[in-house]
């Protein structure tokens, strides 16, 4: 390559890095993609590429970046990292596995490279083969300060984290325009160490069945601190699948599952089943791990396939309409107020949002649009003073709740906590409508952050 065109590779680097610092997205993508127009192989560029692209929401973009950058540059383990998070995050572990083998072959202390293996074989049953890698992972690496992009002063938070996959999604949350993040692993909290300034904590450790240990030492951490705490970990610690299924249960117009806790022999044993049934491994979310059981014949072979000793049991609640299609229904519980956020609907018993096609079914896009247009139209009465009475009961500043409509009106609970996300809508046209009910519940989350801070700034001082 010549001179003049290396010169000119730097300047547009220079470039897209500016735009970026500024978080002027889009200017930025385009100027990295001008880079790689004249080297498709320069891997800052791919890499920084990849990296912003995830950070506003474009996975397959962000892979293909890092898959490009690892190809071209194996040696590089940065790349092979953010090439191996995400796949770790969309459930590919074998994949994942070997990108974070290949970094640690070229540079064997590396922290994010034994984080991301012990995450990854605790996931496929390998803990005695994690356990060293949490350590050099975690051990004096608990702290993570991230990346500020803003150009005014910054609001310092402090947000507690687990290092198992039991977190709140923050990206759309924290704006790091606004709030310079520091993120602390509570498993590896250190008491000695004083806590980075801040004027509010985030607690993200949104799984009580999975992050119990976590949960636990942020209790300890915001014991230290007079900073207002979004999502008191003493309040998530109570929101288990099993634990709510009992209190919320109480809570007029909801019904829950009846759901217990049973080891695998005890399953096998018990003789009260009623059939057809749930089958759960705890702590997984998005349909992982989760079946459901049609007869006494097929349990044996159902546990096998499931991972951990104990299983939760649940009654299987049937939420299918006149139409024979499952519905759930998710809303947020933001700072004590109800935000639609979308309706799902599903020939599959087991429905999410990210399965149910809804793209291909122009009348279920109009029935969710009613629903976000005027939620206490469509649920009605009753359904809402449920929702409000389980908003009441959690305690949480954000959380959210998926159920579907019974026909007396009142609300069939599939699951209420605070691990719920909110992701903004393709871009594809079809889901405009989506997209101001979105931006209402991110706005009401921005809101309470800032007022948070207000209320902490009054005071005329940062807490340490």
């Amino acid at each position: 390559m010549c001179a003049d065109s290396q010169d000119g590779i730097v300047l547009l680097l220079e470039r897209a890095r500016r735009l970026a610092a500024r978080a002027e997205d889009a200017e930025a993508k385009q100027a990295y993609i001008d880079v790689l127009r004249r080297d498709p192989t320069h891997l800052a560029a791919l890499k920084e590429l990849g990296a912003l692209a995830h950070a506003s929401g474009h996975r397959s973009a962000a892979r293909t970046a890092w898959r490009q950058a690892v190809h071209c540059h194996p040696g590089d383990p940065a790349a092979r990292i953010s090439l191996g998070n995400l796949l770790y995050a969309d459930g590919e572990f074998a994949a994942a596995r070997a990108q974070y083998q290949a970094a640690l072959a070229v540079q064997v202390e590396l922290a994010e490279a034994h984080q991301g293996l012990a995450r990854v074989l605790t996931r496929i049953g390998e803990t005695a083969a994690a356990a060293p890698h949490w350590q050099k992972g975690f051990v004096r690496h608990e702290v993570v300060v991230q990346r500020y992009r803003g150009t005014s002063p910054p609001i310092p938070v402090l947000l507690l984290v687990s290092v198992e996959d039991g977190n709140i999604p923050t990206r759309q949350l924290l704006d790091d325009r606004v709030f310079a993040v520091t993120a602390l692993y509570t498993e590896f909290y250190d008491p000695a160490r004083t806590l980075t300034p801040h004027v509010f904590v985030f607690n993200a450790i949104g799984d009580a069945d999975l992050c119990a240990t976590a949960l636990s030492r942020a209790e300890a951490v915001v014991a230290r601190t007079a900073a207002p705490v979004i999502n008191p970990p003493t309040q998530v610690r109570m929101t288990g699948r099993l634990a709510n299924a009992q209190r919320l249960a109480k809570v007029p117009g909801v019904r829950t599952a009846e759901t217990r806790t049973m080891t695998r022999v005890a399953l096998q044993n018990a003789e009260d089943l009623r059939f057809p049934l749930l089958l759960r491994a705890p702590g997984f979310h998005t349909g992982r791990h989760f079946l459901r059981i049609e007869r006494q014949q097929d349990l044996a072979p159902a546990i096998a396939d499931l991972p951990g000793n104990e299983l939760l049991v649940i009654e299987y609640l049937d939420a299918r309409g006149a139409d024979g299609m499952a519905r759930k229904y998710r809303v947020m519980i933001i700072d004590g107020i109800l935000y639609p956020l979308h309706l799902a609907i599903s020939a599959n018993w087991k429905v999410h949002y990210f399965t149910a096609d809804m793209a291909a079914n122009a009348a279920g896009r109009a029935e969710e649009q009613r629903f976000l247009d005027d939620m206490p139209t469509v649920l009605g009465s009753r359904a809402m003073a449920a929702l409000r009475g389980i908003g009441e009961t959690l305690g949480l500043d954000y959380a959210g709740v998926d159920f579907a409509l019974a026909a007396d009106g009142s609300i069939l609970l599939f699951e209420a906590n605070a691990t719920m996300v909110i992701n903004p809508p393709d871009p594809d046209p079809i889901w405009d409508y989506r997209r101001a009910p979105i931006q209402r519940a991110l706005d009401a989350v921005r809101q309470m952050l800032l007022s948070a801070a207000d209320r902490q700034k009054s005071q005329q001082c940062f807490v340490l």
